[in-house]
This record gives C-alpha cells, structure tokens and sequence, in this order.
C-alpha cells in the first residue's frame, strides 16, 4: 500500500509511502483520490495534512509501471489516476495542509499546487522534469506557485525551485527545518480544526467558485499534449532514456 492514513483528533494525515522515491503506480493515484475524497466527506474531519515519508515527497509517476506495460493502458492511468488526485486535493470538502520535504517532482507538483495551504522544510524543491520526460503537465499547478513571468523558464527547462524562493513568492505559508515540518504542519492544521467545522467547509467550497482558472480543465487540456507525443514516440524515446539511465 502506498498510502496511508493517520488521526489525531480532527486532523488527519494523508502520508505517501511508496519508497524508494514516492513515485505513485496507476493503483496509487486512484488511492490517494479516493482516501482525499472520503476524509473529506467524513464528517469527524476538519483538515487533512497531506505528507511523506521518505526522502521526498513525491516524484511523479511511476515511469517503470508505465514502460513495463504493452500498448497505452498504463499511460492513460496514469493520465486519468492524476487528474482524479489532483482533483481530489481541490475537491476535498475540507482545507489540505500540504507540508512538503525534500524533491516535489512531476505529479507532486499537481498535489501541491492544489492544495490550500503549502509548509516546506528548508530542503525542499519544486520542479516539472516532464518537457525531458517527453510529456507535458502540471504547468497548471506550477503556476499556482510560482509567478508567471517564472513559469515558462521553468518549463522548458525543467530547473527546480527552492522552498525559499516559494516564501519569497508568497506561496509558502512557512519554512521550517526538516525536522519540524510534520509538528509545524500538525500544528497549523490542529489551529484551523479548532474553528468551526462548517465555516470551514464553506470557505473551502467558496475559494474554489471564485477560483479564476478552471485547473480541472486546463490540467486535461496539457494532458492532451502528452498523449499527441506519446503518438509520435518522442514519450516512449524519453521514458526508455529514463528507465536505462536509472537502471
């Protein structure tokens, strides 16, 4: 199992362990939308903390599922698995306090990028390698972090950006060492629980309708890109690189 889940009071923890690197499968991704969806349905529940264990947060998709696998099958999971995570961190009917270590790769950028509130350790980063993975997505996301004049550059060359340069953005509501980040994290998450739960639940369904893009839309419109390359070969030659050079 690559997720799990913790409680403390009316906080939960949604954690990622799928070591080495928190790379999530097709299963995953569909795991983790359905445990979002229903904390935030539960009733018992204010906030959710969305974390990892490991020595990251996230890496994306699992690129060796994906290569194992004859025909398309795996890529269009993997397509359809992320956006229903992603969504499910901006549909959860309550605040996602993500609190992020280390690399925050590909699809972790989808997760954060839709959640409500970021906490960092001071050694983490935020990058899309996709444009060198032959595939494209999230952009949507990194822009929710990031400012637009940024965006682009980072895109195209698939650089990381520092906690630091996020707080300096204003994205990041705090950067902590990494060995405060999960108490940090608990913390601000246990301060919002005390409020009134449906005021709180309201907020969140009120941010989402004054949202000026529509990131379910557009993070589909990027996946579309993907699958045209997929088409021509260039994922396929990208995803082989990857997987002989990790090997």
């Amino acid at each position: 199992m690559s997720i799990r889940t913790e409680r403390t009071g009316a906080v939960a923890q949604v954690v990622l362990d799928a070591p080495p690197v928190n790379a999530l499968t097709v299963q995953g991704w569909f795991e983790l939308a359905d445990t979002l969806i229903a904390l935030g349905r539960d009733p018992m529940v204010h906030v959710v903390v969305l974390r990892a264990d490991g020595r990251g947060f996230c890496a994306g998709v699992d690129i060796k599922e994906m290569q194992r696998a004859e025909g398309f099958d795996a890529l269009l999971g993997a397509n359809r698995g992320c956006a229903a995570a992603f969504a499910a961190v901006y549909d959860c009917e309550v605040p996602v306090v993500a609190a992020v270590h280390g690399f925050c790769l590909g699809g972790g950028i989808g997760l954060v990028g839709n959640a409500d509130v970021l906490i960092c350790a001071d050694d983490a980063s935020f990058g899309l390698p996709e444009v060198d993975r032959g595939a494209l997505g999230a952009a949507t996301h990194l822009a929710r972090l990031v400012p637009p004049a940024r965006l682009k550059a980072l895109v195209y060359s698939c650089e990381r950006v520092t906690a630091q340069q996020l707080a300096q953005w204003g994205s990041a509501w705090q950067v902590v060492p990494v060995d405060q980040l999960v108490d940090t994290a608990m913390a601000f998450a246990e301060s919002l629980a005390a409020k009134s739960n449906a005021v709180l639940r309201a907020a969140k369904a009120s941010l989402n309708q004054i949202d000026p893009v529509d990131v379910k839309r557009s993070y589909r419109a990027e996946q579309g890109f993907t699958y045209e390359l997929n088409l021509a070969g260039e994922g396929d030659r990208a995803r082989d690189a990857f997987v002989k050079d990790g090997a």
